[in-house]
């Protein structure tokens, strides 16, 4: 699909109602239809690659279930390249490997980031302040916390679709180059990096949808008039509902969640002094193939 033909620009208005009816048609009732079980996420057979696969299809995710419970960064590395991603985001909080290891950590830099403490995370796709966009992200529970560390998690083309039948101004408001601005801070590789200015949706090349976002209030900047305000606050309504379409889990040992960079937020969890909770991430530049790109 050439980028000039997505359904998600809004002048086209007849192919988005097109997109819009299959969409609800088609997404899944609950957490339960987007849960696939595995017998080995390192090499997939063809009928549960395809099982997962459907799913990400239907809403952008996918959670795989198997009895693979050891500390191997091989398993999220090789079940995301069998979905095309590749191209890792090696950031410098990553391991050598690229792959960060999520966990408890009071060393270094670390403590000043959210997802190495046990403190509760609020909404956000993954990289948002990046120049280069994340568009695939997995996340493999190798260890659970004893209490906490639930997930809530949101297809991104749901929260644009409920926000446009709000109002289409709404959308096209948060779709403005300058809509946030995230302050000065460090680039993937730890460097001093400026700004990072850009809109909340976006579209790609192959006229899929990107959503680039964080609810944190601190230091972020908005597009100063009305509607954008407006826009921000009816999103932020939408992520703090109980809409059936925001799916709550928890991911235990073996489990993983394959996506593309979808809305995701998380509970603290327990603050033993030696908790083991322990997820790898790996983050891709790499976006999953959709079925008609």
């Amino acid at each position: 699909m050439k980028q000039s033909e997505s359904p998600f620009l809004l002048e086209n208005r007849e192919s988005y109602q097109q997109w819009r009816e299959e969409k609800l048609s088609r997404y899944p009732q609950g957490i339960a239809d987007i849960i696939v079980e595995v017998a080995d996420p390192k090499q997939l057979t063809k009928d549960e690659f395809t099982a997962m696969y459907n799913a990400l299809e239907r809403s952008n995710m996918v959670i795989y279930i198997s009895p693979f419970k050891e500390a191997d960064k091989d398993i999220p590395r090789r079940m995301a390249a069998q979905f095309g991603l590749n191209r890792l985001n090696n950031n410098f909080m990553a391991d050598n490997d690229g792959i960060t290891e999520l966990r408890i950590n009071s060393e270094g830099e670390h403590p000043k980031y959210i997802p190495y403490t046990n403190r509760p995370i609020n909404w956000h796709t993954d990289g948002y302040y990046n120049s280069e966009q994340i568009h695939g992200l997995l996340v493999h529970c190798v260890r659970s916390a004893t209490e906490g560390g639930d997930s809530e998690l949101m297809d991104y083309e749901m929260a644009y679709l409920l926000l446009r039948d709000q109002s289409e101004d709404l959308v096209a408001a948060l779709m403005e180059p300058e809509a946030m601005t995230i302050p000065e801070g460090v680039d993937s590789e730890g460097k001093p990096r400026g700004k990072s200015i850009g809109p909340v949706f976006s579209i790609n090349q192959d006229g899929s949808l990107h959503m680039r976002y964080t609810a944190r209030k601190r230091n972020i900047e908005w597009k100063d008039n009305s509607v954008t305000q407006q826009a921000v606050t009816a999103l932020s309504k939408i992520l703090d509902s109980d809409s059936p379409y925001i799916f709550k889990g928890r991911l235990e040992a073996g489990m993983g969640l394959v996506s593309r960079n979808i809305l995701h937020k998380r509970t603290g969890f327990d603050s033993a002094e030696h908790s083991d909770r322990l997820f790898y991430r790996a983050r891709y530049f790499d976006a999953i193939p959709k079925q008609n790109s």
